[in-house]
């Protein structure tokens, strides 16, 4: 008889094991069947801060910034190709002191106009990269704004498949240009 107790008792455990895993799972699977489905959207950042208004505003500003010092700059080169070219017409006739004196000069020029040109394209990045920021922190400020005013759980930015239906890039891209008074984007991505 102790045989077949031990049967009735390592039985009746599976049993109170399997009812207890039950009550457990019955609710979660009721609540999942209740709660509201998740709201979803993808927006394709980079378009946002290329197409944007405030994208292009901020280019436009760079280049008024920095078109001076580029104008000047080109005026040097164009001064020192025309000095370089002259010293190969007359190098020729000039005497010895004179051509080293003359290429020296050039050498130090041509290192001169290298090292301002290097300084205008280390600014502009400076400049560009400080302008993105501000940039970005706008862009993702609207989507922020978009997504909780359209009662969104979930915004992406990244992925490597995404349906059109999920796309609300053009959406945030009309907030954008409504802040702006820029015409409006296309409904379609």
């Amino acid at each position: 008889m102790q045989g077949k107790e031990m049967f009735h008792v390592k039985r009746l455990g599976q049993l109170v094991v399997i009812l207890v895993s039950a009550m457990l799972v019955v609710p979660s699977v009721a609540q999942a069947q209740t709660a509201k489905a998740l709201k979803i959207g993808f927006v394709n950042v980079q378009r946002l801060l290329i197409e944007s208004p405030q994208a292009n505003a901020a280019n436009r500003a760079l280049e008024n910034e920095f078109a001076p010092r580029q104008r000047d700059l080109l005026a040097k080169q164009k001064a020192f190709k025309d000095r370089a070219d002259k010293f190969q017409k007359d190098g020729a006739v000039m005497g010895a002191d004179e051509r080293r004196n003359a290429e020296n000069d050039l050498r130090r020029d041509e290192r001169d106009l290298a090292r301002q040109v290097e300084e205008l394209r280390e600014d502009l990045n400076n400049r560009k990269n400080e302008e993105l920021g501000k940039l970005r922190i706008d862009v993702l400020r609207e989507i922020e704004g978009f997504a909780k005013q359209g009662g969104f759980d979930l915004i992406l930015s990244d992925g490597l498949y995404v349906a059109p239906a999920l796309d609300v890039t053009a959406q945030v891209l009309q907030g954008l240009q409504s802040r702006t008074g820029a015409p409006k984007a296309p409904a379609k991505p």
